[in-house]
C-alpha cells in the first residue's frame, strides 16, 4: 500500500491493516463476528491483525477472548467505554490502516477489505448507514440528525453519517488526535471532526445496517447529550469563529437596529438594554477572535501530510519528478 509523504513520520507500519474490536458483554456472538472478519481478510491481499479490547466484560466474554485464535487481546478490568477501548486499541495497532467496527452483528464486517480498498487516495473512509436500526428510534433519529446538521455547519462539509462505528483510516494521521477521543460513543464523532477540521479527506461509502444482537449499551439521553457537547467542544477547539462570530454579528445587528429604533422614538435617550446588547455583541466578537488566535498559536503543527498530497523530488537532470502519495 502506498505511503503518503510525511514531515515527521511515525515508525513504519508492520502490517497493512489493524482491526480494533471493542468488546463489552458480547459472548453470544463474539466468536462468529471474529471469524467473519478473519475470513474476509484471509481472502484479501492484505496482511492484518485483529485486536480485541475487552472493556470490563462480565458475561463470560472476558474469558472467551483468550480462546479466540489469531487475535491480540487487550483487557481492561473496568468498563471505561467504547471510546477508551478504541483509543487503546488504535495506539497499539501495527497496521498502516486501522479499521473500527463492532462485534454486535450490526455492521457488514465481511466488507472490511472493500472499506480498506476505499482508503486509497483518502485519509479516512466512513461506512454511511442507509437506515437507523438502533433502540429509541423516535428520539435517537431526530437527535442524530440535528447533531449531524450542526457538525456540517461547523465543518462546512457534507457528512452523511457522523457517528458510524464502521470506518477505516490512516493510523499515522489518527495518532495525532487520539488524546482528544472521549471514552464514550462520541469518540467516532470526535475523530470524524478531527480529520475534517484539520484538512484531511473523509470519504463516505454506503453500507447496510442491521439490528443489534444482544443488549444495546446506548443510553438515549446521556449519550445524545455527549454527542452534542463533543461537537461543540471540537468546533471550539479547532474553529471557534464558527461558533462565536455568527452569534456576535447577529447580536450586533440586533443592537444596531434597536439603537435606530431608540433614536427615532426618543432622539435624546438610548435605552439601557440597547447599550447592554451592543456591549454583549462586542464582547462576543472579541472572544471569537481571541479564541481563534489562541487556537492558531497553540495548535501543534500538522506532521502528517494528507493522502491527496504530492511532493516534487528533483531528478538527476534537475527536472522535478512528482512523487505520488
Amino acid at each position: 500500500m502506498p505511503v503518503s509523504p510525511t514531515l515527521d513520520a511515525l515508525p513504519e507500519a508492520e502490517l497493512d491493516v489493524t482491526v480494533v474490536l471493542p468488546v463489552h458483554n458480547e459472548a453470544g456472538h463474539l466468536v462468529a463476528e471474529v471469524e467473519r472478519i478473519r475470513t474476509a481478510l484471509d481472502g484479501s491481499s492484505y496482511t492484518y491483525e485483529v485486536i480485541v479490547v475487552d472493556d470490563g466484560s462480565s458475561d463470560g466474554s472476558e474469558h472467551l477472548v483468550h480462546e479466540l485464535e489469531g487475535v491480540r487481546v487487550i483487557q481492561m478490568k473496568q468498563n471505561r467505554g467504547s471510546g477508551a477501548a478504541r483509543r487503546i486499541g488504535t495506539a497499539s495497532a501495527r497496521g498502516e490502516v486501522v479499521v473500527w467496527t463492532d462485534v454486535d452483528m450490526t455492521y457488514p464486517n465481511e466488507r472490511i477489505p472493500e472499506l480498506v480498498d476505499a482508503v486509497e487516495g483518502y485519509d479516512h473512509v466512513v461506512g454511511a448507514r442507509r437506515t437507523e436500526q438502533g433502540s429509541h428510534k423516535l428520539l435517537r433519529t431526530p437527535a442524530k440528525w440535528l447533531i449531524r446538521r450542526l457538525a456540517m455547519l461547523l465543518t462546512d462539509s457534507r457528512i452523511p453519517d457522523l457517528n458510524s462505528g464502521f470506518r477505516a483510516f490512516r493510523r499515522d494521521v489518527a495518532m495525532q488526535y487520539l488524546h482528544l477521543l472521549p471514552e464514550g460513543f462520541s469518540c467516532v464523532t470526535t475523530i470524524t471532526l478531527a480529520f475534517l477540521t484539520n484538512g484531511y479527506s473523509v470519504r463516505f461509502v454506503d453500507i447496510d445496517y442491521f439490528p443489534r444482537a444482544g443488549e444495546s449499551k446506548f443510553h438515549w439521553w446521556k449519550d445524545t447529550r455527549r454527542y452534542l457537547v463533543q461537537v461543540v467542544r471540537m468546533s471550539l477547539m479547532f474553529n471557534p469563529l464558527r461558533i462565536f462570530a455568527p452569534v456576535g454579528v447577529l447580536l450586533l445587528l440586533v443592537g444596531i437596529g434597536k439603537t435606530i429604533y431608540d433614536v427615532v422614538s426618543d432622539p435624546v435617550t438610548i435605552a439601557i438594554n440597547t447599550v447592554v446588547l451592543l456591549l454583549v455583541a462586542v464582547v462576543t466578537l472579541v472572544v471569537a477572535f481571541l479564541s481563534d488566535l489562541v487556537v492558531q498559536l497553540t495548535k501543534p503543527p500538522t506532521k502528517i501530510l494528507p493522502a491527496a498530497t504530492y511532493v516534487s523530488e528533483p531528478a538527476a537532470d534537475g527536472v522535478g519528478v512528482r512523487a505520488d502519495s
